[in-house]
């Protein structure tokens, strides 16, 4: 009977010890060095159900290494978010692509300066939710 109690324990930690990995895909990477710029990369022929991720630098080992574009199977009502690196305070933070079924990220994170109010440095002037990028009328919140 104990044999089986130590097997299932045994199982029980190993399976355990596998998620601090996925975990640790998801950390925040906070950097003093600015990445270098993106490589050019040759974006292959567009392919039915299938979406490009541009290559990225991820920062690995104490310096950043690039990691190449791919295609991916689309995920049907969802956007890709790209990779990218962020300045904030004089230090660069790393934000891992993502889908997401608002097109525009930003949405939810209006706080771009962290300063606890929705603002014009927050790359939305009107708050209604585009960024300036994509507004028609960045100053009218009620067009879009």
């Amino acid at each position: 009977m104990w044999k089986r109690k130590a097997l299932f324990a045994a199982i029980v930690a190993s399976t355990l010890g596998a998620f601090p990995l996925a975990a640790s895909a998801d950390r925040v990477i906070v950097v003093d060095e600015a990445p270098p710029p993106p490589r050019h990369e040759v974006v292959p022929a567009p392919r039915h159900g299938h979406v490009w991720i541009p290559g990225y630098w991820d920062w690995r080992h104490g310096r950043y290494v690039w990691v190449r574009g791919h295609l991916e199977r689309e995920h049907r009502g969802m956007y890709w978010h790209p990779h990218r690196w962020m300045q904030h305070e004089g230090r660069w933070e790393f934000e891992r692509g993502h889908w997401d079924r608002e097109r525009f990220a930003e949405n939810r994170y209006r706080d771009r300066d962290r300063d606890g109010i929705p603002n014009r440095f927050d790359r939305d002037k009107d708050n209604d939710g585009v960024p300036n990028r994509f507004d028609r009328a960045p100053n009218n919140p009620n067009v879009q």
